[in-house]
This record gives C-alpha cells, structure tokens and sequence, in this order.
C-alpha cells in the first residue's frame, strides 16, 4: 500500500490499530470500519481495505464477529449491489472460523450480501462460494454452506438447482454429526423455498433418515420441520411421510427427543390438525402424558389447557372429556411437583367444558391438589380459581372450595397465604357483605398481624378493596376497631402496619378519614418509636387534602409542629415536608 498517498491515511491507521495488542482497541477499530469506508471512498474501500482485511483475517473472536456484522452492512460502502461480489471472500473466511458464534454472523452476513446480488452475479460468485462451503475439507466450512444451500436456492436458475439440491443432500447425509445438525435445522428453510414435487421426492426422503440418525441431537432437530412439511404436503402424503416420523420421535430411545415434541406440540397441532386426524395427536400426547421422563410429563402437561382449546369446536368438549381428562387425573398423583404444578392450568377449561363437566371432572382433581403436600402446586391451582367461580357458581363454592380454601389462607407457606390475599376481594364479591363477614372476615384481620412483612402489606392493600366493595358503614364496624387494638398493639411493626392500612383507606371514603381514622393517627403521634412517628408525619401528609381546614388546624397542625420538634432527624424531615404542604391548601 501507498503510504504516501493522503487519502489511504484511515486505512493505514487501522493498521497500526489492528497491530495493537490491546483487544478492546481492535475491537473498536473494527467497528469503525463503516466510517473509514466512507472516509476513503467506494473505490479505495474495494480495492484496498477489503482486500486488506481479507488477507489479514485473524484475531480474537469478539473481534471477528464484530468485523463478520459490518461486512453485512458495507453494500453501499463498495458502491452498491453491482460490486457487492468483492465482500464475499472475507465473508467466506469468516465462514470457515472455528467459533461457532463468529460463523452464524458470517453466514447471516453473507445471506444479506446475497440479496443484493443480480441474478448474473448470484450464479456466477455467489453459488462457487456455497460449493466450496459445502464440499470443504473441515466441518466448519460445511457447516456454513448448510445455512447458505436454500439462500442460494430461491434465486437460482433450473440449471444450478439441481446442483443445490445435491449439495444439500450430501450435507444431510455428511459424516460429522455437527454437519448433520446443522444441515437438520435448515431443512424448513429449503422446504418453504423448493418445488413441491422436489420436496416430496428430495427432501422428504432426507427428513426420514435425518430422523433416524444415530446422533439424538440430530434428531430431535427434525421435530420442528415435521410442521413445516405437513403445512405444505397434502393430507394423505402428511399421513404416509411425516405421522410415521412424528410417532417415532415420540417414542424415541432418547428423552430428549420426546422432549422436543412435548415442547413443540402446540406448534406441531396447529400445522397437523388440518392434516391428520385428531385422535392421532390426541395418541401422541397419551404417549407424553405416561412418558417415564418426568422433564417429558412436566413439559406435556404444561401444553394440555393449550391443546384442549385449539380442538375443533364441534368435539372439542367430548374428546376433553373422553379422552384428555382421564389421563390427566391419573398424573395427579405424579411424584414429581412440576408436572402437578403445570397440570393446574387445566381448570381453564372450564368454561368451554360447562357447569356440570366442572363438577364432575374438573372439580374433584382441583379439591385433590389443594390438599397436596407441595405449596407450588396448591398455589398454582389457586391462581387458576378464578374461571372455575364464573362456572359453577356461589353455591358450589360455598359447599366445596371455602374450606380448602380457608385452610391455605392459614398455611405455612406464605407465598400460599399470599396468593389466597389477592384473591380474597373476587372471593368477596362472589360470597357477598353476610357470606364473608361470617365465612373469612376474621381470616383477613388476622393477616394483619402476620409475621411476614410481605402478607401484611397485601392485607392493607386487600381491605382497602374490601372497603370499596362493602362500603364505609362495613369498614367503621368491622375494620377500625381492629384498627385502634392494632395503635395499641405492644408489637410496633403491627402500630406500622395500622398505619400502613390507614394510608391505603384515606382515598375510600372521606368521612371515614375524618370521624374515624384521623384519631387513630393523632393517638401514635406520641410513640416511642421514631419509626412510627415519622410514619404518622407521612400518614398526615397524605391525609390532609382529605380535611376541612378548621379540623386542619385544630386537630392535625398542632401534632406537625410538635413532630417538627422531634429528637429523631427522620421524624423532623417528614413532618416539616407535611408542615409545606399547608398553605397550598388554602
């Protein structure tokens, strides 16, 4: 390179910089390549700097990963798609890079550099470089040409398809397992792209034996193209080429395989409904449900509500009823927790299984599993309550749920508790005042005492909902005097959480602020913790756009200024924050 000429300076200082020792350093240089591109111009960028880095190509891979993502970019930088053909050798490098990561941009990079090519350019640069990926001596190489065959493919000429076509078909057949993954995960892309009747003849043969590959990680990569090929094939080729494939990766030696399926099964019925008949999806997933791989049940069960929903309406509720339930009831008693945790989502069925579906079915296994030992399962089932209530009804859930469901609002577990808190105010708008005042009233104060600061403050939060379906009458005889035993309460945390519940009442109703709440409030100004009487400040703070001025003046500005004046610094800060707040308020 001519050091002397001017206008290759940024090319000759990204040399020193790429000399550099420092990593972060080249690392930034390359990233900079876009700008000093532009600095030199299209013609200097084709005939210096990508011959440069073509030759040069060899550094840390941050470093070529960063180069093989700006090469992608660089179409207009070399002067656009008719010269675009002079990036694909440093890409084609990159390609053959053993760093996995650094070969997936480059082939990404190259699938955006062709795109940009023109048919002749494609034919004539372009598919040389994918022959030469794909027929490479090291694995690497092919690896790449596997994701560049249907790139190539979709744009080719009757007279190379073929040719790609035979590429591909050594690629899936190649020696090195890693090829063979590979070539197994781009069989969907040259199946959207190919010709139905090369498809049926080429590919599906592939599909086949690419599923019966010696190598489990082979195979359980043909799983995701069995919907790719059933969207395209007609029913009665989906029946004598994919279903066969599809049951045996269901039944494979290897759990990871079944695994896959369990994991994409919702994806697979949608592509296969229309093609097959019901009853044999229906069979697979029987197979899933017993699998004696508890990742495989726990994986199947958390797609059963999924599946159930995407059946045809017109058999929808018989083929739940007849023959999904009966094998879910029997993974009730599974040994692992994950697959009863995942099998709670079933009660979302209920609604399209009816009221008297619910009660014999669905009822019976939701009754079981909140008397499981495990607190996840019995706190999923309770976040699943919800649609089972719309369906049977208040009578049903009086005579059945309440006493399981007043048993885990005391239990140990406090994330249990704390599911059975936020449910608390649905539940009390389904029970009614009378109902919920005999049933759980008493369960919800004593939440207000809990040990575990977290159910505490969900209680505040349940009551003020309670009060705002109730009403301030309910409130005044049911919620403050447990309130004033509370300000009076030896424990401070539970004289906190009266005021805690006290800020989160004032917006309920105002009445109820000034006849009722405010005096519990004024009595804690006098605490002995500085933590409850700098709680009062803030609790005063909020309540005082509540108030009259002449019950602002003579009730609540006289405890501000004494609170002004307090020992504890905390105490002093919040107080004279609300003491700022007065005069705006006229």
């Amino acid at each position: 390179m001519d050091t002397t000429d001017d206008s290759l300076y940024p090319i000759a200082a990204l040399i020193e910089e790429l000399k550099n020792e420092d990593v972060q350093l080249r690392l930034n240089s390359i990233k900079k390549l876009s700008t000093i591109a532009a600095a030199v111009g299209v013609d200097k960028t084709r005939t210096v700097l990508i011959p440069f880095l073509t030759e040069t190509i060899y550094d840390e891979d941050e470093v070529l990963l960063a180069l093989a993502e700006q090469l992608g970019q660089f179409t207009s930088l070399v002067g656009g798609p008719d010269y675009v053909s002079c990036l694909l050798p440093p890409l084609e490098s990159l390609a053959t890079m053993e760093e996995t990561v650094v070969r997936d941009k480059a082939v990404e990079s190259l699938r955006i550099v062709a795109s940009q090519h023109n048919i002749a350019d494609l034919e004539k640069h372009f598919f040389p470089l994918v022959q030469r990926l794909s027929t490479g001596d090291w694995f690497t190489s092919r690896t790449s040409g596997c994701g560049l065959v249907w790139v190539a493919y979709q744009r080719a000429s009757s007279t190379l398809k073929p040719k790609l076509r035979f590429l591909f078909k050594g690629l899936c057949q190649d020696e090195t397992p890693m090829v063979r993954r590979v070539a197994a995960t781009n069989l969907t892309n040259l199946a959207e792209v190919i010709e139905l009747e090369y498809l049926k003849s080429d590919l599906v043969p592939l599909f086949i034996d690419l599923a019966r590959d010696e190598h489990d990680s082979v195979r359980l990569l043909v799983v995701e193209a069995c919907g790719s090929f059933a969207t395209i094939l007609n029913p009665e080729d989906v029946k004598q080429l994919i279903m066969p494939s599809l049951n045996q990766c269901a039944e494979d030696v290897s759990w990871r395989v079944r695994y896959t399926v369990a994991t994409k099964f919702i994806e697979l019925q949608k592509a296969l409904e229309a093609k097959t008949p019901t009853m044999d999806l229906v069979a697979i997933l029987h197979s899933l449900l017993k699998d004696n791989e508890v990742d495989v049940r726990a994986a199947i069960a958390s797609n059963v509500k999924d599946f159930c929903l995407n059946l045809d309406k017109q058999n929808q509720e018989t083929i739940i009823v007849t023959n999904i339930l009966p094998c879910v009831k029997d993974l009730l008693a599974d040994s692992n927790q994950q697959v009863k945790t995942n099998l709670a989502s079933v009660l979302r069925l209920s609604p399209i299984l009816g009221r008297d579906n619910t009660i014999q079915h669905l009822l019976p296994m939701f009754l079981e599993q909140l008397k499981d030992d495990c607190p996840e399962v019995r706190l999923n089932i309770i976040s699943n309550l919800d649609c089972v209530n719309e369906v049977i009804g208040i009578e049903q859930l009086s005579q059945s749920l309440l006493p399981a469901i007043i048993e885990l609002a005391q239990d140990s577990k406090w994330r249990v508790r704390f599911a059975i808190i936020e449910y608390i105010p649905l539940l009390a708008g389904q029970l009614g005042k009378e109902f919920f005042n005999e049933k759980l009233n008493s369960l919800c104060l004593t939440w207000l005492t809990d040990h575990v600061f977290a159910i505490r403050e969900a209680a505040t939060f349940t009551l003020k909902k309670l009060v705002n379906q109730f009403g301030a009458d309910w409130a005044e005889s049911i919620i403050i005097p447990k309130l004033l035993l509370m300000a009076k309460d030896q424990n401070y945390l539970y004289r906190m959480t009266c005021l805690f519940c006290i800020n989160v009442l004032i917006e309920a109703n105002s009445d109820i602020t000034t006849r009722s709440l405010l005096p519990v409030v004024v009595s804690l100004a006098k605490d002995k913790v500085a933590n409850v009487r700098f709680n009062v400040a803030k609790t005063l703070q909020k309540i005082l756009p509540h108030l009259d001025k002449g019950i602002r003046q003579a009730q609540v500005e006289p405890v501000l200024v004494e609170l002004v004046q307090d020992v504890d610094v905390d105490v002093k800060y919040f107080a004279s924050e609300a003491m700022a707040d007065i005069p705006a308020l006229g």
